[in-house]
């Protein structure tokens, strides 16, 4: 029942003029009583009350300018929150229009696909964007976002060089540049971060840690190592939910940097006392080492003690030498009359920089060409063992006391051990993947994927194995080479660490591999573990029940 608008009664009364319903009791019209629908499509007759093809109060804007005005505000957000520049944001929208024919679009999918091709283009000019990044602005899935990037890729043709691939040293850059962490870090110290974190993003690459995986962990990996050889602290948590990386995955990550560093590390004279603990705290040494030996040039002969075109010199009694310099200004930072472990650690410390010194030649015995002073690691490392034996052998007797009475003292710091970086090598600036593997750091392995490969083709072919013994012992128990049950299962992998022991019998890989082998399914097919295809095509498929 209507109500009139301004006295509230509820008696009508219908106008032969205007045929509006008119109030009987103060004989008010009653406005939008007589609207008629009218249907004919976006081409019929104008309605009574609403003018087809407008977009509302105020404007005269058709419903494709809107659309199109709505899709580059869009992108002039994406641009802006991802840091574009004016012409960069210009080539997304170039690219977005030739896609879509200059129809642009509206809804969820437009997001996801301005995304795609903010990535698709600066992935085109050889600037590394992370999807992750990219998801995170535009509130998409990072799968979802990939198969978007696919499908412009595909659209678009775009093949090498036109799309070059990802460049994770671009990526360290970036990163390092725009994080929030290194904002207050100076601008010398920043660049030495730079050439730090290039030369072990080298490394990474060359130790096959970043094959196959996603790039930002590693990164975030090296930045944390960088930066606390640099004095700065941060948490790896942090700086990988800062840059949008798993936090699992870069521990992992950083973890494997760690145990890489410790295998050049043996190397070293005491490379047997250094652990994935304590690793970070002989960096620096390790990383010098690694540095001079990706600088010095291979030759078919080893250098020796006694080469002929050498000096004529012990080069033992030059590096014993060098070793027994004097150390330290003041009698306080290297007071030796206890006989401490703390004191021993700082006389240690003190003598692996001057195992670098050694390595140069230039401890200032007067010898006017360095270069033909050639030591070999094998030779120093022999050599820094007798001496450090030799220490013991002092420190045991008494005779470390001795150090302070001496009066000419040459003036070692600890903080002058700081000075370990170079910067000179070659891998501290951009190369090619082929000049990386070339190089020599002091450790050669192959790819990790490849020895989990072979580990898990060991344990299928074990499993095989065990799995024919039961077949034969099941189809000929007479036999007696069947053996008991406890010779079938299969044997523990023996190189994974830190992890709960199998329990002993048969899984469901065993069941699938049982049935394979029943079928006659070769051996090597099995041992590739393409168990589904495998099951289709001579199970499923082969006709017998």
């Amino acid at each position: 029942m209507p109500i009139c608008n301004s006295c509230k009664g509820k008696t009508f009364i219908r106008d032969d003029i205007t045929n509006n319903l008119a109030c009987s009791t103060c004989g008010r019209l009653q406005e939008y009583d007589n609207l008629v629908d009218q249907y004919g499509g976006i081409n019929g007759p104008t309605g009574t009350f609403v003018s087809v093809g407008t977009t509302g109060t105020g404007n005269v804007y058709s419903y494709k300018e809107t659309k199109i005005y709505e899709a580059r505000k869009l992108i002039d957000d994406v641009s802006l929150r991802l840091g574009f520049s004016p012409s960069e944001s210009d080539d997304v929208k170039r690219m977005v229009a030739t896609i879509t024919e200059g129809e642009y679009g509206q809804g969820n999918w437009f997001n996801v696909f301005v995304g795609a091709c903010s990535y698709v283009g600066m992935r085109r000019d050889n600037k590394s964007l992370p999807i992750s990044e990219v998801a995170s602005v535009i509130g998409s899935d990072a799968y979802e976002l990939g198969r978007m990037i696919m499908r412009v890729v595909n659209f678009l043709d775009l093949k090498k060089p036109n799309f070059p691939e990802f460049d994770i040293v671009n990526l360290f850059e970036r990163t390092l540049r725009n994080s929030h962490s290194f904002a207050d870090v100076e601008g010398d110290k920043l660049h030495r971060m730079k050439k730090q974190g290039i030369f072990l993003i080298h490394c990474a690459m060359k130790w096959f840690l970043t094959t196959g995986r996603r790039p930002l962990p590693i990164v975030a990996a090296v930045l944390v190592l960088v930066a606390e050889l640099n004095g700065i602290s941060i948490r790896i948590e942090e700086l990988a939910k800062e840059i949008h990386a798993v936090v699992h995955t870069s521990r992992l990550r950083y973890r494997e940097l760690l145990q890489a560093l410790v295998k050049v590390a043996q190397a070293l004279p005491w490379g047997k006392d250094i652990t994935v603990k304590n690793v970070v705290k002989n960096a620096p040494f390790v990383i010098q080492y690694m540095e001079r030996k990706a600088m010095s040039k291979p030759s078919k002969k080893k250098d020796s003690e006694g080469s002929k075109g050498g000096v004529g010199l012990d080069l033992g009694d030059v590096v014993r030498d060098c070793l027994r310099k004097d150390i330290g200004d003041g009698t306080d930072m290297m007071s030796f009359e206890d006989d401490s472990e703390t004191e021993m650690e700082k006389l240690k410390f003190a003598h692996q920089s001057r195992y670098f010194e050694a390595e140069d030649g230039g401890c200032a015995l007067g010898v006017d060409n360095v270069d033909k002073l050639k030591l070999s690691h094998e030779c120093l490392s022999m050599m820094y063992s007798k001496f450090l034996d030799e220490v013991g052998n002092v420190k045991s007797s008494g005779g470390l006391k001795e150090v302070r009475e001496r009066k000419k003292r040459r003036g070692f710091e600890l903080h002058a051990c700081t000075e370990w970086w170079n910067g000179k090598s070659a891998l501290s600036r951009r190369l090619l993947l082929k000049e990386i593997l070339e190089k020599d750091v002091g450790l050669d392995v192959v790819p990790p994927s490849f020895v989990n490969g072979c580990v898990t083709v060991k344990k299928r072919r074990e499993k095989i194995n065990a799995a024919k013994l039961r077949i034969d012992k099941i189809m000929h128990p007479l036999n007696a080479h069947s053996g008991d049950s406890s010779d079938t299962c299969t044997s523990e992998d023996v190189h994974t660490t830190k992890k709960r022991k199998r329990a002993r019998g048969i899984d469901w890989e065993d069941l699938i591999i049982e049935t394979l082998l029943l079928h006659r399914v070769k051996e090597e097919e099995i041992e590739k573990g393409w168990y589904n295809v495998l099951l289709e095509l001579h199970v499923f498929n082969s006709g017998i029940v």
